[in-house]
């Protein structure tokens, strides 16, 4: 009798410790942070970090004083301004690291998305997205550094020593992704217009998109593909209609963590000043649009000397109108007068006649965007200067400066595939320094994976595509 009471009470004491661990297990279960967040979910993160860590942040912030739309007038601007520690693995590495990041969110949705081995095989919708948005990411990190782990890249601990694919293989990868995009972004499939910060669920849209990118990748590869003007063209024909359908991010909200990362920029460290290289080709063109974008200093403009500026934070040169002013400026991905101005491009380069006519359209397009009035500036300013010879710079010109401030990276890409406008930062032609034709590889990656990071000097050695 005793030993049965012995093994009831014993089996009572294990029954009353297991259903106890259970409980607590349950209680402590952390259930702000799913273990399968549904892919639709996961968008509105990727939407927003593509704005916040891709397009405004640390590379743009150096590519717009390489591509002399500013001047660095504080800190670290300083001495990307005059080409001191461009080479340092350290420079770029939060960049990197955020990009790569955002990457393994779009690889997360394609993977939960895939039509057979994923949970949510039918939804076509966020698989789609995330197949552009993956491109586009992987687009600006392929631009920014030249060579760069993608094939074997965001598979976490299966492999965490990815080899360097090429950036002529990344760049077919590039344009595979936003393919496949188009195809399912064609399918009738599941939506959440509210995760979408961008196109609201507008399916058709993403397919505009994903077809502009095609025709800005196309462009990017005009040094080394013979037909890269017709591919772009073909592409265009199917892309953006009107401003409306641009890739912009207009969703910033005006508090201190959520409002225009530009702004946030100039709001906490005042880094950036208007460069002298823009505003003297705005100037001498009297470009009505400086008026919406540069602010005054004792009722006159005052841009910095690219290379060569006094070091302040404020109060002795120019600075972007629109950062100082506007704390929810939408970003652009891709604007419509970009996307317009490719066009010019490509028909001119395709021997189209009509590409004078695209030119007309992407200066309109920028005038709008700034809100500026036009008036004769296109018949008085620029018609005069497309002579003979002289019409490629000009339209590359009118880009640069319709892209200033927040589309730097795609200035700076401009710049290296074409060397249009010239640039004129002395330090661009010194011993010790140079232009800086692309971005040096992260510490992270110098530490954890040095034997497959490529050896490479900014001021020395271009990205493929480069002219």
């Amino acid at each position: 009798m005793k030993t049965l009471k012995f093994i009831i009470l014993t089996i009572f004491t294990l029954s009353f410790f297991s259903c106890s661990e259970d409980i607590m297990d349950e209680i402590n279960k952390e259930r702000n942070d799913s273990e399968n967040m549904p892919a639709a979910n996961i968008l509105p993160s990727v939407i927003a970090q593509s704005a916040f860590e891709s397009t405004g942040t640390d590379l743009a912030w150096y590519a717009t004083v390489y591509c002399e739309h500013s001047a660095g007038t504080w800190g670290q601007s300083v001495n990307a301004d005059r080409r001191i520690g461009q080479n340092d693995a350290s420079l770029a590495n939060n960049s990197w690291n955020n990009i790569y990041y955002v990457m393994l969110e779009c690889k997360t949705i394609i993977d939960k998305t895939d039509p057979t081995s994923g949970s949510e095989p039918d939804n076509f919708w966020a698989r789609g997205i995330a197949q552009v948005l993956l491109a586009y990411n992987l687009a600006i990190t392929t631009d920014m550094w030249g060579d760069v782990p993608y094939s074997e890249a965001l598979q976490g601990a299966i492999n965490v020593y990815p080899k360097y694919d090429s950036q002529e293989s990344v760049y077919t990868a590039i344009f595979a992704l936003l393919d496949d995009a188009i195809v399912n972004l064609g399918k009738t499939t599941v939506k959440f217009g509210a995760n979408d910060y961008i196109y609201k669920g507008d399916q058709n849209k993403w397919i505009k998109a994903a077809y502009s990118l095609k025709a800005r990748y196309a462009m990017r590869l005009s040094n080394k593909k013979s037909d890269a003007a017709a591919t772009a063209l073909a592409a265009i024909s199917k892309g953006f209609a009107s401003a409306t359908d641009a890739l912009v991010f207009a969703s910033f909200e005006a508090t201190a963590t959520g409002e225009n990362p530009w702004r946030q920029f100039m709001a906490d460290r005042s880094h950036l000043s208007v460069g002298s290289t823009l505003y003297n080709l705005m100037n001498e063109r009297n470009d009505p649009r400086m008026a919406l974008l540069f602010t005054k200093i004792s009722g006159n403009y005052s841009p910095a000397p690219v290379g060569e500026a006094l070091q302040t934070q404020g109060g002795v040169y120019s600075v972007s109108l629109v950062s100082e002013s506007n704390r929810i400026a939408p970003v652009p991905l891709m604007s419509y007068h970009e996307f317009k101005f490719i066009e010019a491009e490509a028909k001119f380069r395709a021997g189209d006649a009509t590409w004078k006519d695209a030119l007309k359209a992407a200066v309109t397009a920028s005038f709008a965007y700034t809100k500026a009035t036009e008036g004769t500036y296109f018949a008085d300013v620029v018609e005069p200067r497309l002579t003979a010879g002289n019409e490629l710079n000009e339209i590359l010109t009118q880009k640069y400066i319709a892209m200033y401030e927040y589309e730097a990276m795609e200035a700076y890409n401009d710049y290296r595939r074409t060397n249009i406008p010239a640039m004129k930062n002395p330090n661009n032609s010194t011993a010790s320094g140079g232009f800086v034709h692309r971005f040096p590889y992260a510490l992270s990656e110098v530490s954890s994976n040095g034997a497959n990071v490529p050896s490479v000097d900014v001021f020395k050695d271009k990205v493929w595509w480069a002219k």
